[in-house]
């Protein structure tokens, strides 16, 4: 039987939490700011970046059944949960160069933005579904703290949104 006397949380939930919030402040900044970087600096028609946004968040929501799979067969979720935030890393990276040469060299900036959304695609892919199965791993069956848990850790994605729109205000 597990001990369900303990108290606090492992350290683990917060670092899960500081994660999670990170990842959302990014990820709905990013969506934040998509359309009005396509048709502004790219110059792409309106139409074809809505319907790109469309295609991103889709794909976004899409490709963590393919992570998820992934790790529960092979890879284990702290090693997706690793390589997919590097990959998201390196796709915001990218995203960052794009945006700083799309001025003098808008082909390579329209390469590179596509391949840094197919980063964060990738990456999202293999991060989302495996961050929040692990939050369950830190507590042993029967736990009474992981309902309190997961609670936490959604607070850490309400938080990271709330973040991320009073930053687009400012």
């Amino acid at each position: 039987m597990a001990n369900t006397s303990q108290k606090g949380h492992p350290r683990g939930l917060y670092v899960l939490f500081a994660t999670e919030m990170w990842e959302r402040f990014n990820y709905y900044g990013m969506r934040a700011i998509l359309v009005l970087f396509t048709t502004q600096a790219l110059l792409f028609s309106r139409q074809f970046s809505s319907e790109l946004y469309g295609s991103y968040t889709g794909l976004v929501y899409l490709t963590p059944l393919i992570g998820g799979f992934i790790a529960d067969r092979f890879w284990g979720n702290r090693q997706a949960i690793i390589f997919g935030g590097l990959v998201m890393a390196l796709g915001e990276f990218v995203l960052f160069f794009c945006a700083s040469w799309y001025k003098s060299n808008p082909d390579l900036a329209s390469y590179m933005f596509y391949s840094g959304l197919a980063l964060m695609i990738v990456g999202n892919g293999f991060f989302k579904p495996n961050i929040s199965s692990m939050v369950g791993q830190l507590y042993p069956e029967g736990d009474r703290r992981k309902d309190s848990a997961y609670t936490i850790f959604y607070m850490g994605i309400n938080m990271g949104a709330f973040l991320e729109s009073w930053f687009v205000v400012l």
